[in-house]
């Protein structure tokens, strides 16, 4: 098992895989994604670090926009479906996993789109001053909503209308509208002018979006439009009733369309409407309230006529009795004055009538009995029947009856009964009441005896504090005067008002009282759960605080393990804690302790779940980590991990390593043996062989120490061929942005840039740098060096490729290396072209370039192809060096890794290949002969022999070079001028 160190902080890239119609970089690094309305936007947030970050989409930096799907919050593609115009904005994937700052990036989504557009007709009719004549002036304005910014052409007939091609035409450009037209003036109509007008509104076919039109034919007819509602106003119904509106045209050209819309928000859901007539079946009072008809035809303003309907109701019976006022006295006397008052709720309220009645038997008004309808003191719907002078033939019962004239909705009567025994109310607390103590979660009565003839409703309120009641308002209704609470909480606790009310009961200053309500609940202590990880020997210590509690005074403690007592004794209320001390822990102290604490609601409980076991492995993702073959029908994979918290439990002695075929029940394992203690961050691997192509494989990885088997991780193992790795076509292209499998080498002195010729600023170096991708298409991305300021001669630019894993059949490693081939475009044109290198280095040793090339090689795109053959894990570098001047972008494009050798190249290119020993050599072309062809052989004695086969036949021999420990240089004439090769440690090498 081999070690390293693996911790490192997170980095993130977001990129896409839904509808785009674009990604663009705007200025200050931030990128811009644009979609149409209505596709599937898919983001993914690509992330390193070790341990595995944690990804977290937000939107507006801040929270989470509630559009998002909750299961894409926290995962590392985003997806909406169907997108909608409000979902736009800016996209943030935050990674984090402890180690230094959260990686954030954003990404601003713009979403496209274009609605039918509508055109509006105004007409304005003025006298002209000192003139006997009118002028008739029409404005057509056309209006679609879009992103982006739309244009707007008019049409008459097949003619195009623009500003000053005809007098009697004006096309205004409001400055607001940032020179886009959309609104046409027809001046003092003329016969020509009356036509078919046509708008056009267009987004230049951004996202692939078509011009939108709409059609208007102007007349002499052409009205704004005008109805008739044939209801009257109000309509007065009773519930159940079905009402029908009627709403009809009585002018407007075009025919004007009509709707209905209510106060009420939205129609009722089981309304119909049929052209201009709406039925409401079976009408509820929650159904009445205004309806409009509106009609609308684009020309002038809609039309609106609107009628109200009113539905019968009566409800919320009540009366009160007001003894004589003329007297301090709430009692009813004989020889006094008494009122008796009735009120109900009625709609409509003009249509209450009321009628009194005595012992069943009507009554009128008298001078002893007067009886008023209304009361302009008291609130509407309110009878009053005033008693003078009290006599004893006068007790009885006073009935009240109300109803609607209209019929249809049954009475509502009210019985009063005046007598010697009717008194006024009195209120108390019952002994033992108050204050009341009840335990959380418990169902309480609060309790006020209420006497007197007739009892009145009595009132319930907080007395301590402006709150609401149980139920959420601020007062409750209680016929028994018995307050009712289920499931009572900590926060009920309090002081509770009960008051008479004038409702069903005497008219007199309120009687009251005050019920003290205390709920108890045990102690609320922390930690609810915690699991202690530790090793034999060590001390733990355990601590179960109070956070609250009532009653506050704690009783006593106790600390148990699996329910045997460990210690108990009272609690100490000043510390407002407990500890239990293990100070040395062994085997028999591994367990569940539980710690309760206790007051008279009951006990609070703490747990504490002491273990040996290890915390689980953390498998590496750092890397790509493709899998690799070494065999024709296996493949092997290095697996590699670090262990979080190694230090926290006893020393892990093993690994056990469980791996089963996908769809197979039988693990097979083996333990990895450790040998010494393992250190926090440090990265270990394994190599697994024999894994038979191309089935897939779940590694269990489980730590074991003296306590036992620890918690386990599990990944998946799926082969890829590497000519399938992320690869699209087996070609990167460069068109996404995380630039296929490579990342920016941290440790260079600039970036490669992702760019397309489309969107490149050539200002600066007009004579330099591709004017397409390697496909020839403007809109297509390369990777290029940019080497304008601050950049100076010698920068380096890499780009780096994830570790490819080689995994040696044996101890002694791979004996017959595969062979593959890796392959790109290149573009080097411009008078300061630097040097372009490719090499691949290994995991711990960084070897010389395997492919260079300097100069400037036309203005054209060439191939480069080497073949290498590794024997350990490997990374492929792309290295650019900026030249002496600005006019020297390196550009590379379409990168291909394949298996097996690199296959004979077309004439215009070549692939030298030397075997080697010990050491690696290379051999570099700075430029082409055209019909060369180099070819390189090892002989005995370690003698490398050079030859350059020339257009024709002819053979030029070049020295011998017999001490493979230098770096060789080959001279090459092309025409009159000396160029060079040079030979570096490498193995093959390919150019055009």
């Amino acid at each position: 098992m081999a070690r390293g160190q693996g911790y490192s902080p997170p980095t993130v890239r977001i990129i896409h895989s839904g509808h785009a119609c674009n990604v663009e970089e705007e200025r200050h690094t931030e990128r811009v994604y644009t979609i149409r309305e209505g596709e599937t936007l898919e983001l993914t947030c690509l992330v390193t670090g070790h341990p595995r970050p944690q990804i977290r989409w937000t939107k507006t930096a801040g929270s989470v926009s509630d559009r998002f799907q909750d299961s894409s919050v926290f995962n590392e593609t985003l997806h909406i479906a169907k997108i909608l115009r409000t979902q736009g904005g800016r996209y943030y994937c935050k990674a984090e996993n402890g180690l230094g700052s959260p990686a954030i990036k954003s990404i601003r989504v713009d979403v496209y789109y274009l609605d039918d557009p509508v055109v509006t007709v105004h007409q304005s009719i003025g006298e002209a001053k000192e003139q006997f004549y009118y002028e008739r002036t029409v404005f057509l304005r056309c209006v679609a909503n879009s992103n982006p910014p739309v244009r707007y052409s008019w049409h008459r007939g097949r003619e195009v209308l623009t500003q000053g091609s005809d007098k009697g035409v004006e096309i205004y450009e409001p400055f607001f509208t940032q020179g886009e037209t959309k609104i046409l003036k027809l001046k003092n109509l003329r016969p020509q002018d009356y036509a078919n007008y046509s708008c056009i509104a267009s987004v230049r076919n951004v996202c692939g979006i078509p011009d939108r039109s709409v059609i208007f034919r102007l007349t002499n007819k052409t009205a704004s439009p005008s109805i008739k509602l044939l209801v009257e106003d109000p309509i007065v119904v009773n519930p159940g009733q079905t009402v029908s509106l009627v709403c009809i045209t009585t002018g407007g050209e075009p025919p004007p369309t009509l709707t209905w819309v209510s106060s009420n928000d939205s129609l009722p859901q089981r309304s119909v409407v049929k052209g201009g007539t709406l039925t409401l079946p079976a009408i509820s009072s929650d159904e009445a309230g205004v309806y409009s008809c509106v009609a609308s035809n684009n020309v002038g303003n809609p039309a609106k006529k609107s009628t109200t309907i009113v539905v019968r109701a009566l409800k919320k019976g009540r009366f009160w009795i007001t003894p004589d006022p003329y007297h301090n006295d709430d009692n009813i006397q004989i020889g006094r004055e008494v009122k008796i008052s009735c009120q109900v709720e009625a709609t409509p309220p003009e249509e209450l009538t009321f009628s009194w009645l005595k012992n069943g038997r009507a009554l009128r008004s008298s001078e002893r009995m007067v009886i008023t309808q209304t009361d302009p003191d008291i609130s509407p719907g309110t009878t009053n029947l005033d008693i003078i002078d009290l006599k004893f033939t006068d007790f009885g019962t006073y009935t009240c009856v109300a109803a609607l004239k209209g019929g249809g909705i049954p009475e509502i009567s009210i019985d009063v009964n005046i007598s010697s025994t009717t008194v006024p109310p009195n209120l108390t607390v019952p002994r033992g009441k108050s204050p009341l103590v009840a335990r959380e979660g418990d169902t309480v009565e609060l309790e006020c005896l209420v006497s007197g003839k007739p009892k009145p409703i009595i009132l319930w309120s907080r007395a301590d504090k402006e709150a609401p009641m149980p139920d959420g308002s601020m007062q409750m209704e209680s016929y028994d005067g018995v307050l009712r609470i289920v499931n009572v909480s900590r926060e009920m606790t309090g002081s509770y008002r009960c008051q008479t009310s004038q409702y069903n009961g005497f008219n007199v200053k309120p009687r009251e009282a005050v019920v003290e309500l205390i709920v108890q609940y045990p102690p609320t202590v922390e930690p609810v759960y915690m699991e202690m990880r530790q090793g034999l020997g060590r001390p733990v210590v355990m601590t179960c605080r109070v956070l609250r509690a009532h009653p506050s005074r704690v009783l006593r403690f106790e600390w148990l393990l699996s329910n045997r007592l460990l210690h108990a004794g009272a609690f100490d209320a000043q510390r407002d804690e407990t500890e239990y001390t293990i100070r040395s822990l062994n085997r028999d102290g591994w367990g569940e302790y539980t710690c309760n604490v206790i007051n008279e609601a009951g006990a609070g409980k703490c747990t504490f779940q002491v273990t040996g076991k290890a915390y689980p492995p953390e498998f590496y993702y750092d890397t790509y980590s493709p899998l690799w073959q070494n065999r024709p029908r296996v493949y092997g994979f290095k697996l590699q991990w670090t262990q979080m918290n190694p230090n926290a439990v006893d020393r892990i002695v093993a690994y056990r390593l469980g791996i089963r075929q996908m769809g197979l029940q039988r693990w097979w394992e083996q333990e990895i043996p450790v040998d010494v203690a393992i250190n926090k961050g440090e990265l270990m691997t394994h190599n697994l062989t024999e894994l038979i192509k191309p089935e897939s494989y779940e590694v269990r990885l489980t730590p074991i120490t003296r306590f036992g088997e620890g918690d386990s991780t599990i990944r998946i193992l799926t082969y890829l061929p590497i000519n399938q790795l992320n690869l699209v076509e087996n070609i990167l292209h460069f068109e996404e942005e995380p630039i296929c499998m490579f990342t920016q080498d941290k440790n260079d002195d600039f970036d490669w840039t992702r760019h397309s010729a489309a969107t490149r600023d050539t200002k600066y170096t007009p004579n330099t740098g591709p004017s397409a991708d390697r496909s020839g298409s403007k809109q297509g991305f390369y990777m290029y060096i940019e080497t304008s300021r601050p950049r100076k001669e010698g920068d380096q630019a890499r780009l780096v490729s994830p570790f490819f894993n080689v995994a040696p059949k044996n101890p002694y490693g791979i004996t017959n290396p595969p062979a593959y081939c890796f392959g790109f475009f290149y573009h080097m044109y411009g008078k300061h072209i630097g040097e372009s290198h490719s090499s691949c280095k290994g995991q711990t040793t960084s070897e010389g370039p395997a492919w260079s090339l300097s100069g400037n090689q036309g203005e054209r795109w060439k191939q480069a192809k080497v073949s290498i053959h590794p024997t350990a894990s490997f990374q492929v570098v792309l290295e650019g060096i900026r030249g002496p001047g600005i006019e020297g972008d390196i550009a590379i494009d379409d990168v291909t890794l394949e298996e097996g050798e690199c296959r004979d190249p077309p004439p215009s290119e070549y692939v030298l290949s030397c075997s080697y020993k010990s050491n690696i050599f290379m051999i570099a072309f700075k430029r082409q002969i055209s019909g060369q062809r180099a070819v390189c052989s090892r002989e005995q004695n370690f003698l490398i022999q050079f030859k350059l086969v020339v257009g024709g036949g002819r053979r030029r021999a070049l020295d011998d070079l017999r001490d493979p420990r230098f770096i060789f240089r080959v001279l090459l004439i092309d025409g009159d001028t000396l160029k060079s090769i040079s030979l570096f440690h490498g193995r093959h090498f390919g150019t055009k």
